[in-house]
């Protein structure tokens, strides 16, 4: 047997490069041309677009700058904010407890929140309006009272809104409060909390994560949606354009304000959001 030796195992080197003692090769940045050229291309079609926009004197800005700020239309603007928030705050409601009810290990409350949600979600919201303006001819009194003179077209408008956005805001509570880990509520009904103060001590705070950002979402989409009251001849910002321009046949610089006034508040909707989300995120993993 030959003896072992410690000697060192032999190094593998490299061949030397052919280049060595050459001038070092230049890294060159890949050319996006294609990019930069749809970049340009976009650009020049939006600015077009804009200057198209701006000087076509069939668009009446002067008309959109008089009547912006007009009375009639500030007012149709307020009313069309406080029906956005009367009814999300009523739909998110009803919403939280239809979806208490699909959580329900009751089968009659689990069918019922179930039965609601089909039913307003599969119907369009056009129809809702019309069926509840029109409900005098099922029911002509309510309570002894006339129903022509109990539901006006702003009632029937907060109802018919609410009800449907409650199918909707069933659903997203429902996500949220299934997207709570079970360890949480393991841990809730250790210590002896009951349903109710579990659902709103544990539960919702943490759902709020998942709830926010299709809540704003629905949010949004309320308050364009309430324009669809001026069918049932609410005063809203749509109808309120409607009147003037019905009287002036100026309809498409009316309309435009109609838009400025949707796309500014949606705007300031869209940036309350982000800052809300950003709050229940706090504490979570990865930016937000």
């Amino acid at each position: 047997m030959s003896a072992q030796t410690d000697s060192p195992s032999p190094v593998i080197t490299a061949p030397p490069r052919k280049d060595a003692g050459g001038p070092v090769p230049r890294i060159v940045p890949v050319r996006r041309t294609g990019r930069w050229t749809a970049a340009v291309a976009v650009l020049l079609l939006l600015a077009g677009a804009l200057v198209s926009v701006v000087r076509n004197d069939a668009f009446q800005w002067d008309v959109v700058g008089a009547y912006l700020t007009t009375d009639s239309v500030l007012r149709g603007l307020g009313l069309t904010l406080w029906l956005t928030g009367l009814v999300m705050v009523l739909g998110f409601a009803l919403g939280t407890l239809l979806a208490v009810f699909r959580l329900s290990g009751n089968p009659v409350l689990k069918a019922v929140g179930w039965g609601y949600i089909w039913l307003f979600r599969s119907t369009p919201i056009l129809v809702q309006l019309l069926f509840w303006f029109n409900i005098g001819a099922l029911y002509p009194q309510i309570l002894g009272v006339r129903t022509v003179d109990l539901l006006s077209p702003v009632v029937v408008a907060v109802i018919g809104l609410t009800l449907h956005e409650a199918a909707y805001a069933a659903e997203v509570v429902r996500g949220g409060i299934l997207s709570v880990e079970r360890g949480q509520l393991e841990a809730a009904q250790s210590l002896g909390l009951g349903p109710w103060r579990r659902l709103r001590r544990i539960v919702l705070p943490q759902a709020m994560r998942s709830i926010v950002p299709p809540a704003g979402n629905m949010l949004i989409g309320t308050l364009k949606g309430t324009s669809i009251v001026s069918i049932i001849a609410v005063r809203d910002l749509l109808y309120s354009v409607q009147l003037v321009y019905h009287r002036t046949y100026e309809v498409i610089p009316l309309l435009l304000v109609a838009t400025l006034w949707y796309a500014a508040v949606t705007s300031l909707l869209s940036i309350g959001q982000y800052y809300v989300e950003r709050h229940y995120a706090r504490g979570t993993a990865g930016p937000r």
